[in-house]
C-alpha cells in the first residue's frame, strides 16, 4: 500500500520554505505521538497539551485516533495491515504539518513498535517525540471511557488491544507517563519543557 501508483508526476519546489514559515510562527514543527492502550489518557493529555501551547501563543495541532477515522481513514478497520496503513497515512500528514511549522499532536493506540518507528522514519529524527502512556491495564479498563474493554471482555469485539490484540511497547519514547501517577496538567508541564529543550518553542525570536 505504500508504492506509488501513479505515472507521470513530479515534485514540485515551493518559493516558501519551512525555516520560513518557522520564523513567522516563532516555532519549530513536531511531531507528539502520544501511544498507548484504550483509556490510557493519550487524548486527553494531547487536547491539554494542545490549549496550553495555544495559550502560549503557539500553533497547535491534535490529530486523534477517533476523529481521523470519521474522514481521513474512515475506509480502514483494525486488522494488523489497516492498523499498519492507518498510522502510515497519519505519519504523512504529519510530515506535512511539521513543514508548515506546525507543533502536531497525535493521540493513537499504534500498538505495533514497527509502525510506530515506521512513522519516526518518514518525519525524521529530531521531529518525532514519541510519549509512551504507560498507564496499567486494569486502570484503563477501569476508566473504560467508551465502554470498549466490557464489550471486549463479553466477546463482542475480537482483535481490542490489550485484551486478545497485542501492545508492543516503545523501547525509546522520549516520555513514559502513567496517567494513574501524573494528571494533564503535570503532563503537559513536563512536556512543554521537552518542547523548550529541543528548541521547538521559547526562545526563539531573534
Amino acid at each position: 500500500m505504500t508504492k506509488i501508483k501513479a505515472t507521470n508526476i513530479t515534485w514540485h519546489e515551493g518559493h516558501v520554505g519551512r525555516e520560513e514559515r518557522e520564523k513567522m510562527l516563532n516555532q519549530k514543527g513536531a511531531l507528539i505521538w502520544f501511544t498507548g492502550l484504550s483509556g490510557s489518557g493519550k487524548s486527553t493529555i494531547a487536547y491539554t497539551l494542545e490549549h496550553a501551547l495555544i495559550q502560549r501563543g503557539h500553533l497547535a495541532y491534535v490529530l486523534d485516533g477517533d476523529n481521523i477515522r470519521h474522514g481521513l481513514n474512515k475506509n480502514l478497520g483494525f486488522s494488523a495491515e489497516d492498523r499498519t496503513e492507518n498510522i502510515r497515512r497519519i505519519a504523512e500528514v504529519g510530515a506535512l504539518f511539521i513543514d508548515t511549522g506546525v507543533i502536531t499532536l497525535t493521540a493513537f493506540i499504534s500498538p505495533y513498535k514497527a509502525d510506530r518507528d515506521a512513522a519516526r522514519e518518514t518525519v525524521g529524527e529530531g521531529n518525532f517525540f514519541e510519549v509512551f502512556c504507560d498507564t496499567p491495564l486494569a486502570v484503563c479498563e477501569e476508566r473504560d471511557p467508551k465502554g470498549l474493554y466490557k464489550k471486549a471482555r463479553a466477546g463482542e469485539i475480537k482483535g481490542f488491544t490489550g485484551i486478545d490484540a497485542p501492545y508492543e511497547a516503545p523501547d525509546k519514547a522520549e516520555m513514559i507517563i502513567d496517567t494513574s501517577k501524573m494528571s494533564p496538567q503535570e503532563a503537559t508541564v513536563a512536556l512543554c519543557e521537552m518542547l523548550e529543550s529541543a528548541g521547538k518553542i521559547g526562545g526563539l525570536a531573534e
